[in-house]
């Protein structure tokens, strides 16, 4: 099953995607009333609309929490020259940094680094504290694209990257939520595209810290709740990191794809600045 989150008339709303087309979920309104709520929802058949006309959010709008995980693939461990971790590196987004997968990336006047990270989301369906690897993966409602936006010059202004990963309106995610039983993740390629040229390309059997060490690993220090969001880490070929360096710029287009899952298609729009 692939889930759409989107709005219509002013409301939000939740359905399903079938072929080419949307067929909306009564009695919810959100992911983040969790897989029972949405498997448990009548379909409003008579209210099926074109995909192409949806008005997409956030695969999951209203998270209580986005985590995001930085070192998690070999090659870009290698890339930054740093030892490979022991325990996952964790950071936060907040709702306000996500966007939906039609919406325009701002770069923020004040960075001249704005960089793509390619990754998969795991959205969570059903809640829990302390969470055992062995019983990680029924806690996953699906999974789902991101674009990690940075901006580089300022996640190093410190030790903590918080400053440089939470800007307002930066990190699409979408375009919908696909359920473990539609994908087979182990034979899944991830990649970014930058105005058609292929800069990061990897598969998420590269990952260091699977899917479920991660869930278990975050749920030990706080309850993960249905809608929130975990993002897993993105390979080798970030911006920073090439050479010469490759940023985001006004008019660029950047697309992140993961077979099987999804992809964002983005274009990149100076924001103006506010007083």
């Amino acid at each position: 099953m692939k889930y759409v989150s989107y709005q219509q008339g002013g409301a939000e709303r939740v359905g399903v995607l079938e072929g080419e087309g949307v067929v909306p979920l009564t009695g919810v309104s959100s992911v983040s009333e969790g897989a029972k709520a949405l498997a448990a929802a009548a379909r409003d058949e008579a209210g099926a609309f074109a995909y192409a006309d949806a008005q997409l959010l956030p695969a999951s709008p209203h998270p209580h929490r986005v985590f995001c995980v930085g070192l998690n693939y070999h090659a870009h461990i290698a890339e930054t020259k740093r030892d490979l971790p022991t325990y996952p590196v964790l950071f936060p987004k907040f709702e306000t940094s996500l966007i939906g997968a039609h919406d325009d990336i701002l770069a923020p006047p004040e960075s001249e680094q704005v960089d793509y990270e390619a990754e998969l989301a795991v959205i969570i369906g059903r809640g829990g504290r302390r969470i055992a690897e062995a019983d990680a993966l029924s806690h996953v409602l699906g999974y789902t694209v991101a674009n990690d936006i940075t901006m580089r010059d300022y996640q190093y202004k410190t030790h903590q990257w918080m400053q440089g990963k939470a800007w307002d309106d930066s990190t699409p995610l979408g375009p919908v939520i696909v359920t473990p039983d539609e994908v087979d993740l182990a034979a899944a390629g991830i990649r970014t595209i930058v105005n058609g040229e292929t800069v990061q390309d990897s598969t998420l059997d590269r990952l260091i810290f699977s899917i479920e060490n991660l869930i278990a690993t975050v749920s030990e220090f706080t309850t993960l709740s249905p809608g929130d969001v975990i993002l897993t880490g993105t390979p080798g070929g970030v911006g920073f990191r090439r050479d010469p360096q490759l940023f985001l710029h006004d008019g660029d287009t950047v697309t992140v794809e993961v077979d099987g899952v999804g992809r964002i298609d983005s274009r990149v729009v100076a924001e103006a600045p506010r007083a």
